[in-house]
């Protein structure tokens, strides 16, 4: 018995290791994006730069990402050697993925202008539109190496985690976020007020990408005083291919890869058609940044503990306590998805407001912004709980499932995207990502029943229904709240405006909190009693 508490005491540390360096990691990403929005509004530069960051920032997120493919089979082999044999093997896959990838960096190069057509296909149309096309396939050119350092960044990461060593990776984000505030800093001090003059809108683009250059360079540079002092390598070249354990990092790898590539090809997808609308790209970025925050935080604390214990409960002797594990994943998921996303849909102009109205950023890029993140927000469940059911296949070890509904998700994505997009714009491309998780969420929970041998949709529908309900109640009592506050305070002015956000959210979440408590859910009771301990110490 004493062992089982020990492991669950050691992944609840992990949790919360990972869940305040990825907060300390969220709020420098928002402060960067304050920054620039303040800088450039949802003008030509930032637009240009949504569009040249696709394929560099695709392949930073896919492969230098935690939880990532390289992360991933890093750590799946590395657990099993000690660290004598890990050095050797780290420094051959780098050499192996650092010249595959140095590669690729040198054809985005020379690539830069075709593939920013095929991204962005639309900037061609307008004479506005070539301008930022110009703009984009120089900051692309400037990005590029950062394919590279995708692929070191998240050997490093595994690496890292591997030898129990979890706070740097998930902080080491940060440095990157600092480059880019120190660059518009640096910008905007030599440029001062004009630098949203059209003859700076070139220079403020090509400043913006190197900033985001360096800020990888960075996030690489900070993990290797940890690798060399715990013996997990250096900066060696080691051609012996053959070795043991490189097959089956490779194993594990490239078709990791191959299946969470799919996810990413949806987002190039919503850009080709935003490419044909005036500033979508940057609105849907800024949007993105205010749900991820939230969405980034709560995921890993929920996904980082339940995977081992899903993984645990594969027997078939294990199969209810594995169903109920489920539900308490999904339901947590629903006690902090539901109230948010209601609240951030209710109160989407207020929060944009707050966070990014200054200086470049006027009331109509506000107005703009706002209506793309009541679209993610409305999302913010489906597309955690989809995560979530991904990992119990693969704690099933069915990975096969999961990349062929990601395969269907591409086609379903781009024809709701080009049917959505005629009726609500930039808006529509956001819900159909949504529509796409919520298919996806429903196939998943359809396989999983029949995996499974079925499971207690009833118990289940009842205690969602309670809480989606719950939640539309958070909703309008944030939106009444916010129409007394306008009503007496008026909506001019920061302090107002947060004062006004921070009373109607805050009794949006205590009305949900009243009427969840009510459910006698025990998930509920668990964060309750959670929260009280914490607030004892």
């Amino acid at each position: 018995m004493s062992e089982p508490k020990k492991t669950s005491r050691t992944l609840v540390g992990i949790a919360g290791i990972v869940a305040i360096a990825t907060l300390a990691s969220k709020i420098a990403g928002l402060v960067r994006q304050q920054a620039i929005a303040a800088a450039f509004g949802v003008g030509p530069a930032i637009d240009a730069y949504n569009y040249a960051y696709v394929i560099p920032g695709f392949l930073l997120i896919l492969l230098g990402g935690i939880n990532g493919p390289f992360h991933s089979a890093i750590v799946s082999v590395l657990a099993k050697r000690n660290r004598e044999e890990a050095a050797p093997l780290v420094e051959t896959i780098t050499t192996l993925v650092g010249g595959c990838l140095l590669l690729v960096s040198i054809a985005l190069v020379i690539f830069a202008d075709p593939l920013i057509d095929l991204v962005a296909p639309g900037l061609t149309l307008t004479p506005a539109g070539l301008e930022i096309r110009a703009i984009a396939i120089q900051q692309f050119k400037i990005m590029a190496p950062m394919a590279l350092l995708a692929g070191l960044i998240g050997i490093g990461f595994g690496t890292l985690n591997a030898a129990d060593m979890y706070w740097l990776p998930s902080i080491s984000p940060l440095f990157s976020s600092m480059a880019v505030i120190v660059g518009l800093v640096v910008l905007a001090f030599q440029l001062g007020t004009e630098i949203t003059a059209p003859e700076y809108v070139f220079t403020g683009g090509v400043v913006l990408a190197i900033a985001t250059l360096l800020g990888a360079i960075f996030q690489w540079l900070v993990q290797l005083p940890a690798l060399w002092q715990s013996g997990l390598g250096k900066l060696r070249l080691r051609f012996n291919f053959n070795r043991p354990g490189v097959r089956d990092i490779l194993k594990v790898m490239i078709p990791a890869t191959l299946s969470s590539g799919m996810l990413q090809i949806n987002v190039y997808t919503d850009l080709f058609f935003a490419s044909y609308i005036p500033q979508a790209a940057a609105a849907m970025a800024y949007s993105g940044l205010l749900v991820q925050t939230p969405l980034g935080i709560i995921s890993n604390v929920i996904l980082v503990p339940f995977f081992p214990v899903f993984s645990r409960l594969t027997a078939p002797e294990s199969k209810t306590q594995l169903k109920y594990r489920i539900r308490q994943a999904l339901v947590l998921t629903g006690i902090t998805m539901l109230p948010l996303g209601a609240i951030m849909v209710t109160l989407a102009l207020p929060i944009v407001r707050v966070v990014y109205e200054r200086y470049a950023f006027d009331l109509l890029a506000s107005q703009f912004v706002a209506s793309v993140l009541m679209a993610y927000a409305a999302g913010m469940f489906v597309y955690l709980g989809r995560d979530v059911l991904v990992r119990v296949f693969y704690a099933l070890g069915d990975a096969t499932t999961p990349f062929r509904v990601s395969a269907f998700n591409i086609f379903l994505n781009a024809l709701l995207d080009y049917l959505l997009v005629k009726s609500f714009g930039a808006p529509g491309l956001v819900l159909a990502t949504v529509g796409v998780n919520i298919i996806s969420m429903v196939l998943l929970l359809w396989l999983l029943d029949r995996k499974l041998g079925g499971l207690p949709w009833g118990e289940w529908s009842k205690c969602f229904a309670g809480l989606i309900a719950a939640a539309a109640v958070a909703g309008l009592v944030s939106r009444g709240t916010l129409w007394g506050c306008v009503q007496v305070l008026g909506n001019d002015g920061f302090v107002v405006q947060l004062l006004q956000l921070c009373l109607s959210g805050g009794l949006g979440l205590a009305a949900f909190g009243l009427l969840a408590l009510q459910m006698r859910l025990p998930e509920v009771d668990m964060v309750v009693a959670r929260v009280r301990q914490r607030l004892g110490r």
